[in-house]
């Protein structure tokens, strides 16, 4: 299916490895012009350098942003003033139990997950409406109707980026512009597969022989079982950009595997 994506400008932010970076893959695939970034020189021109190796003639640069220095996200902005396509994918983590966490790492993961989202969006959007034509995405999760014991943090910033994305599809009424969100499950990713090595090593396993059931071990409401290939998140998220998703606004949707047992 072509996605009509060619020659699309899309930003994709924390897409030097996991789900940004195949996203960044899959949006090349189809024609669009990709940026990434990460933290690092390294990091981001590793990214860039593999993506150029994987697909002939890929249309990819690179961005070093810490997204919780609003000194770089403001210089972002200035060197790349329009995006057609922006993806709010950078995000972190943390396991601790509530009454461990300290307003240090609340505001942490408020800044990275919530703020680096509506801090592009502020200026992207505009731009989208302008020209009439942009897609906006929040790479949530299903812990944001799930809000995990062990990360109520995370959770939180994950169902506020839902809050956001919704609020923002609002301002889209009447033009070619939209805003959703994309809720993945867990996705075997380099940063996870790091945090379940001690696991699998409790579990007696191979990290192969993990993944096929990790989805049930990690959320045990899970109908795949399995974890999550970050190819399959990044292939809803390229028909969410795409024009053939014109219909698709203000929406979260599920790519978790079963494990929300809504209806809705």
């Amino acid at each position: 299916m072509d996605l009509k994506l060619k020659n699309r400008k899309a930003l994709i932010t924390g897409s030097t490895s996991g789900i940004g970076y195949a996203i960044a893959r899959q949006l090349l695939q189809e024609g669009a012009n990709v940026v990434v970034t990460g933290r690092s020189d390294e990091t981001v021109s590793k990214a860039v350098q593999s993506l150029k190796e994987e697909i002939k003639d890929a249309a990819v640069d690179g961005f070093i942003v810490d997204f919780k220095e609003v000194d770089q996200v403001n210089e972002l902005l200035r060197k790349l003033p329009e995006v057609d396509i922006l993806i709010n994918n950078v995000g972190v983590y943390e396991m601790n139990d509530f009454f461990d966490i300290n307003d240090e790492d609340w505001s942490k993961l408020f800044e990275i997950n919530i703020m680096s989202g509506v801090r592009l969006a502020r200026q992207y959007m505009l731009q989208m409406k302008k020209n009439d034509w942009g897609r906006i995405i929040f790479i949530s999760s299903e812990s944001a109707l799930n809000v995990p014991e062990e990360m109520v943090h995370y959770g939180m910033t994950k169902a506020a980026q839902l809050a956001v994305s919704r609020g923002l599809a609002e301002y889209t009424k009447g033009t070619n512009v939209t805003v959703n969100s994309v809720l993945p499950g867990p996705t075997f990713t380099d940063t996870l597969e790091d945090f379940l090595k001690p696991v699998v090593e409790e579990e007696d396993m191979t990290m192969q022989e993990f993944k096929k059931v990790g989805g049930k071990k990690l959320r045990p409401t899970s109908l795949i079982e399995r974890l999550i290939e970050p190819e399959e998140v990044a292939a809803m998220v390229a028909y969410v950009a795409s024009p053939l998703s014109s219909a698709t606004n203000g929406a979260a949707l599920r790519v978790d595997g079963g494990i929300v047992r809504h209806i809705a």
